[in-house]
């Protein structure tokens, strides 16, 4: 199998992806494919911290925006959307370059990962009716007791998620953790190199989060959520972190300054599922970002750490 190059960079969030990203990128002469299941819907640009143009810094970012709030929208298109990005990045003799903080869909990517398309079964038709009745809470307890693995790596208010590993579950005799791995091809489609960016005290992340979301309400982040809630235009969107937690504060059963902590304390719970999920990984080269002060030591620091495995990456033109 000719296996096309592609670099990763993955951690959890607030860690500081997409600026070494870009500077990856320019230096090899590469692209960026977004791995964010929230930035890959249109709007909420503030709140899921889509990178500005002035961060982007002209290097070409693909699978940001591109799906309507309404829509739902599943990891198996995901993996169709970023390998067509991967083969048409690669044959334009650039580097493709996965950057995010979505686990399941880096993997499933990178593995190379098959799903077999499925009409909607009368077990996925009763589960969403469950959660639409009852909420989420039944189903990701349900989850936690079938499949404990796969709980654990699933956000509770990510319904399209929950119902897709019940149904496997239920209807397949397997474990969705099961399924997964079985459904995972002998080789890699890709010759990857894997670099994951950490803290060494996770309190120094924490605090870099809970500063963000300040930032981020600095930068317009309430009236954003409001806008949208007005719109009422959200399906799996609707889970983004920063959102949900607002939405008490807009309907005046909830302070600001709560709503706030909120945000802060459910995003650091996010980042410590995104560090469990990527520390499994055996692939995964760590850059543990608190010996490094500047951008510029960091991206050093990668350049060297490619370059020592032999890593094919296209040369800057």
């Amino acid at each position: 199998m000719n296996q096309l190059p592609l670099l990763v960079i993955a951690g959890a969030t607030a860690s500081g992806k997409t600026a070494l990203g870009v500077e990856l990128a320019k230096q090899f002469n590469g692209e960026v494919i977004s791995a964010d299941s929230m930035q890959i819907y249109q709007g909420l640009d503030i709140t899921t911290a889509k990178p500005t143009p002035e961060e982007m810094q002209n290097i070409p970012h693909h699978l940001i925006s591109i799906i309507p709030r309404s829509q739902n929208f599943s990891v198996a298109e995901y993996v169709t959307l970023a390998n067509q990005k991967i083969q048409e990045i690669s044959a334009r003799h650039k580097l493709p370059i996965l950057v995010g903080g979505t686990g399941l869909y880096i993997d499933s990517v990178v593995n190379g990962l098959q799903f077999t398309p499925s009409e909607e079964s009368d077990c996925r038709k009763i589960l969403l009716a469950q959660a639409a009745k009852e909420g989420n809470d039944s189903l990701y307890q349900k989850l936690q007791s079938l499949d404990p693995e796969a709980a654990e790596q699933i956000h509770p208010n990510n319904t399209v998620r929950l119902v897709r590993a019940l149904e496997v579950c239920l209807t397949s005799g397997m474990t969705f953790t099961e399924y997964k791995k079985k459904n995972l091809p002998s080789v890699s489609p890709y010759q990857t190199f894997y670099l994951g960016l950490d803290y060494a005290e996770r309190q120094d992340l924490y605090d870099r989060i809970n500063q963000r979301v300040l930032n981020m309400l600095d930068n317009g982040m309430l009236e954003e959520v409001q806008q949208v809630y007005s719109q009422k235009q959200m399906t799996t969107a609707s889970s983004a972190i920063g959102y949900k937690e607002l939405i008490p504060f807009l309907e005046h059963r909830d302070s600001f300054e709560h709503c706030v902590a909120m945000i802060q304390q459910e995003t650091r719970r996010y980042a410590k599922r995104q560090r469990t999920w990527f520390r499994r990984n055996a692939q995964i080269q760590w850059l543990i970002l608190s010996k490094y002060d500047e951008l510029q030591e960091i991206f050093e620091k990668s350049q060297k750490m490619i370059a020592k495995t032999g890593f094919l990456c296209y040369n800057k033109s």
